[in-house]
């Protein structure tokens, strides 16, 4: 019996030995786990993880301040210096017909990128004080990634507007500013039109840019020596503007309807009026112009794939009514008719010339070919 209770004794040995390893192993791996990954150290890691990512953030942040304060107000990127201005000769060929070279085309192209910023800021200053004075907190943000181009055509019609009340022939600051106000409005609408979205946005503006600046051109620094002068700078404005379909038609439209409405008070007024050579300067600015914008762009119009034939079809309707009106002016001064019949004349003449023109409606050619 003693010989058995030693032989099983002997015999649990080994499993106790191995129990014990295999307790001492357990013990062993369950303390390099804690060790490697204890709960302490694991929080300390993620809190120094989100602690770098806010400071990258607030680094990103500092450095788009950064750049916004050069874009907006610096000229540190600029290739020219500050003082650079436009050597594009915009208002060369001053009424002229049809000149061999389009003023501003074909000079450096980072000189034109130089002048857009410049531009943009100058708008953006203007558009910050005009928000002041009207006690608004709103602020208009000019960007130069094109994100807010309708927003951006508004502003530059308005500043374009505005610089036509302070029309100095002489004055270089004019001249840099209306061009790269022009380029800008017609880039601004091509680049608009062409993604097919805001046409209304777009139609509107256009509309009221149209109608505001002949009426500049009719109306600006009267009495003033240099009247003439101005009013044809500011013409030629409208002229280089025209060069884009949806401007010039509605521009032909607004003329057309201020030579209508001319010619009725012309036919009532006592010509000893101290109004009537404004009146009768401003009508024959009003019929240059026209026939300045059918030379130089109805055919080039025509063939675009946005030409509007209703739009088309509106100031042909308009302009011969207002040759009507000029008619009975013949017995006062008969010029007034023979250079609306030289308009009236260019324009059948181009309608002829023009295979889209002459699919539009038969009684409007009908009278235009009369």
């Amino acid at each position: 019996m003693a010989s058995e209770t030693t032989t099983t004794a002997a015999s649990d040995e080994p499993l106790k030995l191995a129990l014990a390893m295999a307790l001492l192993r357990s013990k062993l791996v369950n303390k390099t786990s804690e060790t490697s990954h204890p709960p302490s150290d694991t929080s300390s890691s993620e809190a120094l993880k989100w602690k770098r990512k806010a400071k990258e953030r607030k680094q990103e942040i500092l450095r788009l301040k950064q750049d916004l304060v050069e874009v907006e107000d610096g000229m540190h990127h600029e290739v020219f210096p500050g003082s650079a201005s436009c050597k594009c000769y915009f208002f060369d060929n001053l009424g002229k017909m049809s000149p061999n070279e389009i003023s501003g085309e074909g000079f450096d192209e980072r000189f034109k990128d130089v002048l857009r910023r410049r531009f943009l800021r100058q708008v953006r200053l203007k558009e910050r004080r005009k928000r002041r004075n009207d006690g608004s907190t709103q602020r208009l943000f000019l960007s130069d990634n094109k994100a807010e181009e309708t927003e951006q055509l508004r502003a530059s019609a308005d500043f374009l507007v505005e610089l036509c009340d302070t029309v100095r022939p002489d004055d270089g600051d004019f001249a840099n500013w209306s061009h790269q106000a022009v380029d800008f409005i017609l880039d601004t609408i091509n680049n608009t039109l062409s993604k097919g979205k805001n046409i209304e946005s777009v139609d509107g503006i256009v509309g009221s840019l149209s109608l505001h600046i002949v009426r500049k051109m009719c109306t600006t620094l009267q009495g003033n020596e240099a009247h003439h002068d101005a009013r044809i700078h500011v013409q030629h404005l409208l002229r280089k503007l025209g060069s884009e379909s949806c401007i010039g038609q509605r521009v032909i439209l607004a003329v057309s309807q201020r030579i209508c409405l001319l010619a009725e008070n012309l036919l009532f007024l006592d010509p000893f009026e101290s109004t009537f050579p404004e009146m009768h300067s401003n009508l024959y600015i009003l019929i240059q112009l026209i026939e300045f914008l059918v030379s130089d762009y109805l055919i080039s119009w025509s063939k675009t794939s946005g030409f509007a034939t209703e739009l088309f079809e509106e100031w042909v309707t308009s302009i011969l009514h207002a040759r009507k009106g000029l008619q009975l002016l013949e017995s006062r001064c008969g010029l007034y008719i023979l250079y609306m019949d030289r308009v009236t004349g260019l324009i059948a003449k181009l309608v002829g010339q023009a295979e889209s023109l002459q699919r539009l409606n038969p009684n409007i050619l009908q009278r235009l070919f009369c």
